[in-house]
């Protein structure tokens, strides 16, 4: 389960409803070629051991975000195409040709929108109507259906078991109509990326929209590295973990490990969005217990600590401010850690807002903006730029406010979806200033 980062101090200060969780799998088990410069020799390790990427794509491959084991390599041979239906919304077409435009160039996939039947369907529906299907879903993949009402009549059965699957042939992405421009854009990328490739998450992965901790928006060129393997000459469906491994990496027995579930479980408690917020806060605490226990030294640990520190904002600023320092000294040495540096600015920002600091939190407002206008990130870049408004109005600075207001008009529309919740989360953010005032 996919877990949303924007907004969470917000969230925790203002008391605004969280957002909406996206799944990359659907209900229980159901997750949600050409190859350029590719060498055909099996990619290089180190002598006696493996790379960190053949690690990472032999878990990525044969596992589901379940812990669920798979016994075979899955993907499709041959041309892939890609059809939308449903309630498409107005800005999903190009959003999906520029991400098939991404994956042909980048991943060397031989994939094009559909002339005719299409090996991948995208149907939009009422976001309603896929949470009677997947209630913890906000999107999701299955195999071998072409609809939304096919899948409803094989619900349950061994045809749509990715478990059984063993070549791809169809596979159907559900994404809500109704829901802003960015998240139709980011289901897309991931669940797209899960039809292809991947049907797991690795939360050790910091630069990946293969990641429950969803900093990244978009496949990154990680994903495309990933995606790329996935559909080397190397290899093909039905194949076993150690022949595609022995094939892509000269390394065969790589078996997955994931990570203990008892720490996933706390993260997902912690962030779940249910619960009482003592609750939530001690999950996170356990979860970041059991990542110092275990020695790691990646973005579980980071990750811990930014748990701790959303969740500690509103009543122990101090623990919040340590947990978002211990988090960024981390992510600060992670490949693609500039995203989570301007995530963890917003949360600082936010908390400034709310401690009467306007100085202060225009500063870390101004250096996370900087970074998140190369990140194609519009909600994260729109809330940085209404926290910035919001300071500027407390600073006496109503005019500039207003510019910078008119200014994030077009991210928030694409991020935040209707006018009326652009204007829900400037009330949000008022509100968390607000506090400072009545304090």
């Amino acid at each position: 389960m996919r877990l949303s980062c924007l907004a969470l101090v917000l969230s925790a200060l203002a008391a605004c409803a969280p957002p909406a969780q996206v799944s990359k799998n659907g209900p229980a088990d159901e997750t949600g070629v050409g190859f350029g410069s590719l060498s055909l020799s099996p990619f290089p390790v180190a002598a006696g051991g493996s790379s960190p990427l053949a690690r990472d794509f032999i878990e990525l491959t044969f596992a589901m975000e379940s812990g669920r084991q798979l016994q075979v390599f899955t993907r499709f041979e041959g041309p892939v195409s890609v059809a939308l239906t449903g309630q498409v919304p107005p800005t999903a077409p190009a959003d999906l040709a520029a991400l098939i435009g991404r994956l042909r160039s980048e991943a060397g996939i031989d994939i094009s929108p559909a002339s005719g039947p299409a090996t991948i369907t995208v149907e939009f529906a009422r976001r309603a109507d896929l949470r009677r299907l997947a209630p913890q879903a906000a999107c999701f993949v299955v195999p071998n259906v072409a609809s939304l009402a096919e899948y409803r009549r094989k619900r349950g059965s061994e045809a749509v078991d990715w478990a059984l699957v063993t070549r791809r042939e169809r596979v159907a992405v559900f994404i809500p109509s109704d829901t802003s421009p960015q998240e139709v854009r980011d289901c897309l990328h991931e669940e797209l990326a899960q039809a292809l490739g991947p049907l797991n998450d690795l939360y050790r992965l910091p630069d990946s929209v293969f990641n429950d901790d969803n900093f990244h928006s978009v496949l990154t060129g990680f994903d495309m590295q990933i995606l790329r393997l996935t559909y080397s000459p190397l290899i093909r469906s039905g194949m076993g973990r150690d022949e595609v491994a022995l094939r892509l990496f000269g390394v065969p027995g790589l078996v997955p490990a994931g990570p203990p579930r008892d720490w996933t479980q706390a993260i997902e408690t912690a962030l779940g969005g249910k619960g009482a917020p003592r609750t939530r806060l001690a999950a996170a605490e356990r979860a970041l217990a059991i990542a110092l226990r275990s020695g790691w030294q990646d973005s579980r640990t980071a990750f811990s600590h930014f748990a701790v520190g959303r969740l500690a904002a509103g009543s122990d600023p101090a623990r919040a401010l340590e947990a978002f320092r211990q988090a960024a000294a981390i992510y600060a040495r992670l490949p693609g850690g500039d995203v989570h540096l301007a995530h963890i600015d917003m949360q600082l920002a936010a908390m400034a807002l709310a401690g009467g600091r306007a100085d202060y939190a225009i500063r870390l407002a101004d250096r996370a903006i900087a970074q998140v206008r190369t990140q194609q990130n519009p909600a994260l870049l729109a809330t940085l730029m209404l926290i910035k408004a919001e300071a500027l109005e407390r600073r006496g600075d109503a005019a500039a406010a207003a510019v910078l207001r008119l200014d994030t008009q077009p991210f928030a529309r694409y991020g935040f979806g209707s006018e009326t919740m652009v204007r829900a989360r400037t009330r949000d953010i008022a509100a968390v200033a607000d506090r400072a005032e009545k304090g």
